[in-house]
């Protein structure tokens, strides 16, 4: 019987060395064949009933993917152009031609986003948003990069003391925290974590030096503060 234990855990220590951790070159090997230098953010994709969500959304994206090391069109130009060309809904151009976002933009590649989950909870302190990030090249009209992430934006307080009256005190001004939360923390904080494997640009320092750090999963789960 114990033989059989010892031999059982060994197999599961086997496999899990065997396990090979893949690498960035290795999932996501198109964006570091085109080496895409600049984005244009398309309009998000709203399948919730948070109608807001597209608006104030959209604006969390600029930040993180320069921080990427890209360059990456402004938000409010590029809004402008896409509601006076009828281009607004980003589902007319996901799956279709990019060509045009070169030719007038001169951008390398379109970052769509499908926001599938936005809820609030005040009392409990959380915003929980599900978004989908899928990179499209405006050359070949390839995916370079996808991914999808489900986050917890925890914004619970404690810290007034034990007992009851304290545990309400907490409750309380959690939800006041929460309620005050603009939303696009919580899309910032969401695109941050998701894009946080993605290979960096050319104006980022480990630009062409990330190939084998270690690529996350397709798709995640995580709290963050």
């Amino acid at each position: 019987m114990k033989k059989n234990i010892i031999l059982g855990l060994m197999a599961l220590l086997m496999c899990s060395c065997a396990e090979q951790i893949t690498t960035r070159d290795a999932m996501y090997p198109k964006m570091y064949e085109e080496k895409p230098l600049s984005i244009v953010v398309m309009p998000p994709i709203n399948q919730t009933n948070h109608v807001e969500a597209k608006d104030y959304f959209y604006t969390t994206l600029y930040a993180p993917l320069c921080e990427k090391g890209y360059y990456v069109y402004s938000p409010m130009m590029t809004m402008e152009l896409f509601q006076s060309e009828s281009a607004y809904d980003a589902e007319m151009f996901i799956d279709n031609d990019l060509s045009q976002f070169r030719n007038v933009l001169g951008a390398d590649a379109a970052m769509f986003t499908i926001i599938k989950s936005w809820k609030r909870n005040n009392l409990g302190g959380t915003l929980t948003v599900g978004v989908e990030y899928i990179l499209r090249s405006t050359k070949t009209g390839e995916t370079l990069y996808q991914r999808e992430g489900l986050v917890k934006v925890d914004r619970s307080v404690s810290g007034s003391g034990g007992g009851w009256i304290g545990a309400l005190v907490d409750l309380a001004a959690t939800a006041i925290s929460t309620a005050a939360t603009d939303n696009v923390v919580a899309g910032r904080a969401c695109t941050m974590f998701v894009l946080s494997d993605m290979p960096e640009g050319k104006y980022g320092t480990m630009y062409e030096k990330d190939q084998k750090l270690a690529a996350g999963k397709n798709n995640i789960k995580a709290t963050v503060k």
